[in-house]
């Protein structure tokens, strides 16, 4: 493919898949306000944003998908890299400004970023690959472990039953 469309084809992924999650969200609110077919119109557009976005994403999929080495790679270094560049400005951005709820959740992220690291990184070395085990997720945070559900999230401190087991 070339250049022009293909960033054409990775910016309109990018904007589907942010209208998919902000029409989800509106769908919420109008649930909350209870306007139940605006909140079901808000979501069937969005399923149509997703499959618009899964569309593109299938277009310029060899281009960003390689073999899963690569991959792991490619996953380690940008959560390193939002970890440890990307996070740390947002929080010390959103605190210059007193937006403190803001700076907890880009710290909170930072934080579950760099545990996701630790994981792609002890993938690369082998240490996991021949195992098959569930990983446990916080909703609240996005941290994820390996081991057994913690009784409390080591970034965000919610109970264990906030975790959602993915395998």
């Amino acid at each position: 493919m070339k250049k022009k469309t293909s960033d054409n084809v990775r910016t309109a992924f990018v904007g589907e898949a942010k209208a998919y999650f902000r029409l989800l969200a509106y769908a919420e609110k109008a649930d909350e306000e209870d306007v139940p077919q605006i909140a079901l119109l808000f979501r069937a557009v969005a399923e149509a944003e997703r499959v618009h976005a899964t569309r593109h994403l299938n277009l310029i999929k060899d281009l960003m998908v390689k073999d899963t080495d690569t991959n792991l790679e490619n996953s380690f270094q940008r959560e390193k890299t939002i970890s440890e560049t990307e996070y740390p400005e947002f929080v010390r951005q959103a605190e210059e400004e007193g937006e403190q709820l803001a700076a907890m959740t880009f710290s909170q992220a930072r934080d579950a970023e760099g545990f996701h690291a630790k994981l792609y990184e002890r993938a690369i070395y082998k240490v996991i690959k021949d195992e098959v085990t569930a990983y446990q997720v916080c909703q609240v945070c996005g941290y994820v472990t390996d081991k057994a559900a913690p009784d409390k999230c080591p970034v965000c401190g919610a109970p264990k039953e906030k975790f959602k087991t993915v395998e």
